[in-house]
């Protein structure tokens, strides 16, 4: 390391080098007999500074006489002083510094330069040249690389140019980076002292745009000017497409200003001018006007959708304006304001409102409907303030407002939609939560409401534990006492013409409440067994009683309504078991199947629950003269407590079931594997030993395995263990009793199956994705709520497996649904009128797959099938084109409801996103219905 002045060019012809051509000297020396050796690595330190002739002399310094040192075996013993005992005035202590003074045009920071093969330094012309394949100077934040650097020391103006090999090969180009500013260049001249430049043949990317020019000047540190320039968001050398202008003024990772300007592909200009261009190149949230995409539908005509304006309003809010325009009347408008506060909240409000006009006035089958939708997200943050949450999922409007969105194949599909607000506080010992919800049907027209529902929880307490408990806890100090309460008033509506919603509303108004007391108690284990003995009491609230009774003249059945308050209480008390079996069989070694493992976990509990509810019971009759016994509370909103007393066993079996197999992929354990048979295998019931019939409940079966970690299965079913007549009625008497290998009748069971594979190689992992909240909407690097692209981008991100993935071969899934119940109903048979028993079915098939027929195109289906009403549902089918910095996807849907065509061609770049072609048609089967 060799620091020497810029000013010893000067002082040399001035004949002031009495102390500065040693160093000199040594600088060229040192310099050439590095680059003797085939490698030079200077460094140079450059400023302007003088420097002195003489450097002062160092004096000793004394210490008074009561600070003498006494030296003794070549040790020093200082002696310990008081803070008065040594008087630093008396000393005169001078530093050894160099004086400079700085000259005129001198620059305002050290310029440091490496040379990775050799430096030339030309004394007259006061120029330094490095050579080196990554050769470099820094100057501030001014970083130069280059195979060919030259310092001109007088004017300040660094030059760098590419040099090749000698085989004619360009070693390396030149590289500038000024903090956000980069640039790779042929060569480039740059003025340390103003900050100005100049570059030929460069690039360099302004966010998502690479920006070519064959001049670039640079003015000051953000605004730079390009000449016979292109920009585009493909990175090849050659792009596949380009914004071709003359001038360009760009303000760093700000914006871009074009003169005449016109597109290109594959370097074909295309005559299609405009007059000038803005294009922003920051990132973030700016308002301005939200272009639409042309469709075609074949009820409403032709269409604008999309086309709106966008407004930044604070730093909090913004608010997105929107609107569907079509040529034969009909038009949509939409209002999104959204607002976030980082650690506070985050939510958005969206106002939807259609007005659809099918056919021409005057036509038998001319419509208008008329359709609104509001939409409500809100999520508030724990940390803004903890124990506190407030949330809201709002979606209400028309119940035929999904059906009149055209352009969309999956919306009028959705005959349902649930709307909520939830806020709860959580304190120490207690919490509370405050629901209301809301449920559409479009198909019954019917919305019920629960406005609201407040729930109160006691966290259990131990009145018998100590404040300050010391050692173990006693038996009884486990004694634990809570309370969950909850009050609810509910009403429901019909969407109709002939009654509006608000005086059915306080018609079908109601509320209940419920309260549970539970008492518990943890006991030590007993050997192998867990025994917990718990106690229970529960007591409902009522608004009114129910009555149903038989018109003998119609043979109908009438309902009376009493209004009032009532009550009615339950309790039971219950003591229960459980343990752990372990079964073990071994097939030796050398097999294949190890071992296999058979886990149960059995579990019982004796339950004791009193009538206490025989008051709350009537006698009625059916529409064939059977007595019923029915509950005033029945239609409660908390149901009614049964009549009957429990005194019995609840018994339960889990089963588990794993083996261990040889393997010869995993050598971790041996060489040895384990794999699960079956997840779970459940079977319940219970008996009542004080019911004078019936004592036994239906049993209940479950089952759950991943056969081969391919295919998932589910299982499930409810077996009768009594006989039923010929209408359908229970018998007193056993199944078994008849049919000894047998559970009982059968009620209900139902079966899922699913799998999906996909080729390719197994072992390569999937890329990682974004993990941002498709509710939250919210960018986690820039905390500002993302646009329309950014979340369905987001959106596509999360959920890689429903989009194109042209590394994969192919893929296939399927899955496969099997319902059934015994149904008894009533009708004629053989002219007589009677009950009907039977088995209802259902079935129903799902398929995707997706096949790559090039490495760039690929296509996919999805469709499903109801096999027991023989009904084909909604079929897509897609084509997918990988265009490098382009997409392509077309995509046609075909259902009983509409039919739907669409194709798109965009850039990928969020930057170009309203820069697509896209084509939409859409037949809606059933307008309006």
């Amino acid at each position: 390391m060799i620091i020497f002045a810029p000013t010893v060019m000067n002082n040399v012809r001035k004949g002031k080098a009495k102390y500065i051509l040693a160093p000199l000297v040594m600088l060229l020396l040192m310099t050439m007999a590095q680059v003797g050796n085939g490698r030079a690595h200077t460094y140079i330190v450059m400023h302007q500074y003088g420097i002195t002739d003489t450097l002062p002399k160092k004096k000793a310094v004394t210490l008074p006489d009561s600070a003498q040192s006494s030296v003794k075996n070549d040790t020093v013993r200082v002696p310990q002083l008081e803070d008065s005992a040594l008087d630093t005035s008396k000393f005169q202590i001078k530093k050894d510094t160099i004086a400079f003074k700085t000259t005129k045009g001198a620059l305002d920071a050290p310029v440091t330069y490496h040379a990775d093969d050799s430096m030339v330094l030309d004394v007259p012309t006061k120029k330094i040249t490095l050579y080196g394949k990554e050769s470099k100077t820094t100057y501030k934040d001014n970083i130069l690389t280059a195979p060919g650097i030259e310092f001109n020391q007088e004017s300040g103006v660094l030059s760098a140019y590419y040099t090749k090999d000698s085989l004619g090969r360009v070693v390396a180009f030149p590289t500038y980076n000024d903090k956000d500013f980069k640039t790779i260049s042929d060569t480039i001249r740059f003025n340390m002292k103003s900050g100005k430049g100049i570059t030929k043949g460069t690039y360099t990317q302004q966010g998502e745009m690479y920006v070519y020019g064959e001049k670039i000047k640079k003015v000051d540190a953000d605004v730079f000017y390009a000449y016979k320039s292109r920009f585009t968001t493909c990175n090849l050398d050659t792009p596949h497409f380009a914004f071709v202008s003359r001038r360009i003024k760009f303000i760093n990772q700000k914006l871009a200003i074009t003169g005449p300007i016109h597109p290109e592909f594959e370097g074909v200009p295309i005559p299609i001018y405009l007059p000038f261009g803005i294009f922003p190149l920051t990132q973030g949230r700016h308002s301005g006007v939200l272009p639409p995409t042309f469709v075609e539908d074949q009820n409403l005509g032709l269409g604008l959708v999309g086309l709106g304006y966008y407004k930044v309003i604070s730093q909090y809010w913004d608010i997105i304006f929107k609107s569907n325009i079509y040529s034969y009347g009909s038009y949509a408008l939409e209002v999104n304001p959204r607002y976030y506060k980082r650690y506070h909240y985050t939510g958005n409000f969206d106002f939807q409102y259609q007005y659809n006009k099918y056919n021409t006035q005057g036509d038998p089958d001319y419509q208008v409907n008329k359709t609104y939708q509001i939409n409500w997200l809100h999520q508030s943050d724990s940390k803004a303030v903890p124990g506190l949450t407030f949330g809201a999922s709002v979606h209400y409007g028309s119940t035929q407002y999904n059906r009149n969105v055209t352009n969309n194949p999956i919306v009028p599909f959705n005959n349902s939609s649930n709307s909520s607000i939830n806020y709860a506080r959580t304190f120490k010992t207690y919490s509370y939560t405050v629901t209301g919800t809301a449920s559409q049907n479009s198909n019954t027209k019917r919305t019920d409401l629960v406005l609201p529902t407040l729930s109160f929880n006691l966290n259990t307490l131990y009145p018998f534990r100590k404040k300050e408990a010391a050692g173990a806890l006693k038996w009884y100090e486990n004694l634990g006492i809570g309370l969950n309460s909850a009050i609810q008033s509910t009403s429901h509506y019909y969407d109709d013409t002939t009654t509006k919603a608000y005086p059915q509303i306080g018609t079908n108004f109601q509320w209940g409440a419920n309260h549970s007391v539970p008492i518990t108690l943890s006991l030590p284990q007993l050997g192998v067994l867990n025994i917990a003995p718990s106690v229970s009491y529960n007591e409902r609230w009522y608004q009114q009683k129910t009555i149903i009774s038989l018109d003998s003249r119609s043979n109908t059945l009438d309902t009376s309504v009493q209004k009032g308050f009532y009550t009615a209480r339950s309790m039971s008390f219950s003591v229960g078991l459980t343990t752990k079996i372990y079964g073990m069989f071994t097939f030796g070694k050398h097999a294949s199947v190890r071992a296999i493992r058979h886990l149960i976990t059995p579990t019982i509990s004796l339950t004791y629950t009193p009538n206490m509810n025989a008051k709350s019971y009537y006698n009625s009759f059916d529409t064939l003269g059977n007595v019923i016994r029915r509950s005033f509370y029945g239609n409660g909103i908390y149901g009614a407590f049964s009549e009957q007393r429990f005194g019995g066993l609840n018994f339960g079996i889990n089963n588990n079931i794993q083996a261990k197999v040889h393997s010869n992929s995993d050598t971790a354990d041996g060489g040895v594997k384990k794999i699960t048979l079956i997840d779970a295998f459940n079977i319940t019931s219970s008996y009542n030993f004080l019911a004078d019939s019936f004592q036994l409940s239906p049993i209940a079966m479950s089952a759950s395995t991943n056969l081969f970690n391919k295919i998932n299965i589910t299982a499930g079913a409810t077996l009768d263990p009594y006989e039923h007549d010929s209408v359908g009625q229970r018998k007193k008497r056993l199944v078994w009793k008849d049919k000894t290998l047998t559970l009982g009748q059968l009620t209900s069971a139902n079966l899922a199956l699913s799998t999906q594979f996909k080729g390719g190689d197994p072992k390569k992992t999937a890329p990682a994705h974004s993990l941002v909240q498709p509710f939250s909407n919210i960018d986690p690097t820039t905390g500002q709520p993302l646009n329309d692209y950014q979340q369905e981008a987001a959106y596509v991100s999360n959920n890689p497996a429903a989009y194109t993935d042209f590394s994969i071969p192919w893929t296939i899934s399927l899955s496969y649904s099997l319902g059934v119940s015994r149904v008894t109903s009533t009708g004629y048979v053989n002219t007589y009128f009677s009950y009907i028993t039977q088995y209802a079915v259902t079935q129903f098939v799902n398929w995707n797959g997706t096949l790559a027929l090039t490495p760039k195109w690929q296509t996919g289906i999805t469709g499903s099938y109801d096999i027991t009403n023989k009904d084909l549902g909604l079929i897509s089918v897609t084509l997918a084109r990988d265009m490098h910095c382009w997409q392509m996807a077309i995509s046609v849907s075909n259902s009983a409801v509409n039919r739907f065509f669409s194709i798109s061609i965009s850039p990928k770049a969020s930057i170009l996103s309203d820069l697509k072609v896209n084509r939409t048609r859409s037949v809606n089967a059933q307008p309006g219905q």
